[in-house]
C-alpha cells in the first residue's frame, strides 16, 4: 500500500555539486511518508555507501533504487535524473558536448555531456532503513483486490487498526511543528479547514509535473470508507479553494489539474492528490486513483456510497493486509 518513493521539496537555488535531499526514515510501524528535512549536504556523504543489491529500477522513469550500508548502517539510496526543463533548453544545447555514435541518412545520435549543474540527480537517502523501507522498493508483483463494504468492516479496518501505523508526522505539518515554509495555502477551520503543500515526488521547478497534497485539518477520517455527507463540505471546500490557491501561485487553471483521492492511501489520514494533467504520477491509474469531483457526486447522489461500494485496489506482494483477504478466502 505504500506509495512510490515520495519526495517534497522547495528548492530556492541550484547547487553546483551533488545535492543530497535526506529523508527522514520511517519507524517499523508507520505507513506514511517522511517529515522531508530541508537538509542540503555540503559534501558527498555517498562515497562511504557500500552497495548489496538494487531493489528496483525503470529505465522509463530514470530511476533507481539501491540497498546497502552507510556508516554500518542499513539504508536505501534512490537515485532519479531530474526533468529537463524549457528555461534552461539555449543553455543545454549552446553548453554541452556531442559524441557522434550513429548517422544514416537524415537520423543521427550522439552522447550529449551538459554542463554540470544541468546533469543533476535527484537522490534521497533513507538511513537507518528498517526491513520494511527495503521490502517498499523491492520490485514485487502485485494483486488486484475486491473489498466490499463487509470485507473492509471485518478485513481490512482490524487490520488497520491493529498496525497502528503512525501518523504523527502529519499533525507535526498540521500544528506547524515541521514544514511550515513549505506551505503553500491553509484554511484553518477545523471542520472543513486543511493544507496544502508540495509533495516529495516535486522539484517545485517546473509546473509540468506539479504535485500537491491537501491534508485535511479533521483527524477522525482515515481513507475514502469514511466520507458520507457530513463530509461534502469539507470535500467541497478542498476541490474549489485548492484549485484557487494553485492558479494563484502557479497560474495553473482548473482544466489543466487532476485531483483525486487514493485507495488503499499510503497513509491513514485523509488527503487529497493535486497533480497536473498529463503528468503520470505514481498512482494515478484507475485501479487506485478517484477523481475528487466523482466523489463528491457519488456521495450526493447516496451518502453511504463508499460504507457499501465494493472497491478495487492493487497490493503488493509482501503487504499483509493481502495475507489477510488471502486467509479469507477472498482471493
Amino acid at each position: 500500500m505504500a506509495d512510490s518513493a515520495a519526495k517534497r521539496e522547495t528548492d530556492s537555488d541550484e547547487p553546483d555539486d551533488l545535492s543530497l535531499k535526506v529523508k527522514r526514515p520511517k519507524s517499523d510501524n508507520e505507513n506514511g511518508r517522511g517529515l522531508g528535512a530541508k537538509d542540503s549536504e555540503p559534501k558527498n556523504i555517498l562515497s562511504g555507501f557500500s552497495t548489496s543489491k538494487v531493489l528496483s529500477d525503470s529505465a522509463r522513469e530514470k530511476n533507481i533504487f539501491v540497498h546497502g550500508k552507510l556508516a554500518d548502517q542499513e539504508a536505501v539510496i534512490i537515485l532519479e535524473k531530474t526533468p529537463i526543463r524549457e528555461d534552461t533548453l539555449a543553455e543545454l544545447l549552446s553548453g554541452s558536448t556531442l559524441k557522434l555514435e550513429l548517422k544514416n541518412d537524415i537520423y543521427s545520435t550522439y552522447r550529449l555531456q551538459a554542463p554540470s549543474h544541468l546533469n543533476e540527480i535527484k537522490t534521497t537517502v533513507v538511513c537507518p532503513a528498517t526491513e520494511k523501507h527495503v521490502k517498499k522498493y523491492q520490485r514485487q508483483e502485485s494483486s488486484l483486490v475486491e473489498e466490499t463494504g463487509e470485507d473492509y468492516q471485518s478485513i481490512t479496518l482490524p487490520y488497520i487498526q491493529k498496525q497502528s501505523f503512525s501518523v504523527q508526522w502529519v499533525f507535526n505539518i498540521l500544528e506547524k511543528k515541521a514544514e511550515a515554509d513549505r506551505i503553500v495555502y491553509e484554511d484553518p477551520d477545523p471542520k472543513v479547514g486543511f493544507v496544502l503543500l508540495p509533495d516529495f515526488k516535486w522539484d517545485q521547478k517546473q509546473v509540468d509535473d506539479l504535485y500537491l497534497i491537501a491534508i485535511v485539518h479533521p483527524r477522525e477520517i482515515k481513507s475514502l470508507r469514511d466520507l458520507t455527507s457530513e463530509h461534502l463540505p469539507l470535500l467541497q471546500n478542498i476541490f474549489v479553494k485548492g484549485k484557487e490557491a494553485i492558479l494563484q501561485r502557479y497560474n495553473l487553471p482548473a482544466s489543466k489539474l487532476r485531483v483525486y483521492l487514493h485507495y488503499q492511501p499510503s497513509y491513514y489520514h485523509l488527503h487529497v492528490h493535486f497533480t497536473k494533467l498529463g503528468y503520470e504520477a505514481p498512482g494515478c491509474g484507475v485501479e487506485r486513483a478517484h477523481l475528487l469531483a466523482d466523489v463528491i457526486q457519488n456521495i450526493q447522489s447516496d451518502s453511504q456510497y463508499y460504507k457499501t461500494r465494493t472497491l478495487y485496489f492493487p497490493l503488493r506482494a509482501d503487504d499483509g493486509l493481502l495475507s489477510k483477504f488471502k486467509e479469507a478466502g477472498r482471493l
